[in-house]
């Protein structure tokens, strides 16, 4: 997830039109940075990508890593991993709700800069929001709040997917 190194405002073709080591948010005309990944991190957003990709076919979705996603007219954001229904036509940019994001933690996450983009994602009509702590704290973002992941597996909302922790947890390296 990101820290925010605000800059003046920016206007958003600049913003389109630019490459950012890590990719950088948009919200309201200000560029926000992320952090750069550490192995944890790393780690964490690998195995749920390949949990989904060796999926992929038979759920009929497409999993990217760190995908720009325009959550409003004026705010894009970047999930750590985004799956996305594979009928839908491909967009460089995603409009449309995606099936699931995905929030891998970092150390320099805040709490309140979370929740924020969390609701924007929720906004946006995202059914699946969850945030994985690679120190084992792991949620569900619902109605506005952030709730304790079952450890039991469940199928995803509106997809074919389902989500299961232990098999990912496998898959970490």
């Amino acid at each position: 997830m990101a820290t925010s190194t605000q800059v003046a405002e920016v206007p958003l073709e600049v913003y389109l039109s630019t490459s950012y080591e890590p990719d950088a948010e948009y919200v309201d005309g200000v560029i926000e940075a992320r952090p750069m990944g550490e192995y944890d991190h790393s780690s964490w957003q690998h195995a749920i990508e390949l949990w989904f990709a060796q999926h992929a076919q038979e759920w009929g979705i497409r999993v990217r890593p760190e995908l720009r996603i325009q959550v409003a007219k004026n705010n894009f954001r970047v999930p750590d991993v985004t799956v996305l229904d594979r009928s839908l036509p491909v967009e460089q940019v995603i409009t449309r709700p995606p099936v699931a994001v995905f929030e891998v933690l970092s150390p320099e996450d805040t709490a309140s800069r979370l929740l924020i983009k969390l609701a924007d994602y929720e906004r946006m009509g995202i059914k699946t929001i969850l945030v994985l702590d690679p120190k084992g704290k792991h949620f569900r973002f619902r109605a506005g709040a952030l709730e304790p992941l079952p450890a039991e597996p469940f199928d995803l909302p509106g997809s074919a997917c389902r989500f299961d922790l232990a098999e990912i947890e496998k898959l970490l390296d």
